[in-house]
């Protein structure tokens, strides 16, 4: 049997690598509740695209997947929490407001799956979205739900994880950090 690196397995799934133009770029808000139709398709690509990269790879800690990964530059993202917890469909997110207590933890992204990298991210931040009918929905997250939602928000800004670690910091990869003992991660997108 030939070892397929993760990266590789995600390529396959249909998601975008690192050194695409669409990953750095930032992603185009929807004008809601006019582009409803295209928003919905945008997210049911999303939500296919999850099922489909679930099924070979089980997230625990919960996982996400933003528009630009699967080559569409819209400003959607999916997030499945860990556990039987609902998916959130993010539309237009912002963050508007930062806890100054953070943490640091390891992270890996689907476009980029070989590496993991040690990422500080505040442990609660308030966002807000655009609902389908064009109201503005405000939702705290905190601790792991707040590092999954910024690790996709990033995403729609052009940002990859690696951005936000500390200076010298470098990935490491996925069998070294396998070996690491961290109790926590997320490896979603």
């Amino acid at each position: 049997m030939i070892d397929v690196r993760p990266s590789q397995q995600m390529r396959d799934l249909g998601v975008v690598q690192r050194g695409a133009g669409i990953l750095a770029e930032p992603a185009r808000a929807f004008d809601l509740p006019a582009e409803r139709d295209e928003a919905e398709r945008v997210v049911d690509e999303l939500f296919a695209a999850m099922e489909r990269i679930g099924q070979v790879h089980p997230f625990a800690k919960g996982m996400g997947l933003a528009a630009p990964q699967i080559g569409i530059g819209r400003a959607a993202a999916v997030v499945q929490p860990p556990g039987d917890a609902p998916a959130i469909t993010l539309l237009n997110p912002q963050i508007t407001t930062r806890s100054d207590e953070t943490d640091e933890q390891y992270e890996g992204c689907l476009s980029f799956f070989d590496v993991r990298g040690l990422v500080p991210r505040p442990l609660e931040i308030t966002v807000e979205t655009t609902g389908l009918t064009g109201e503005t929905v405000i939702t705290v997250y905190e601790r792991g739900l707040a590092r999954l939602i910024h690790h996709e928000i990033d995403h729609l800004d052009g940002l990859l994880y690696t951005a936000r670690m500390l200076p010298g910091a470098e990935p490491i990869p996925v069998e070294k950090y396998r070996q690491t003992g961290r109790a926590w991660v997320y490896e979603g997108a």
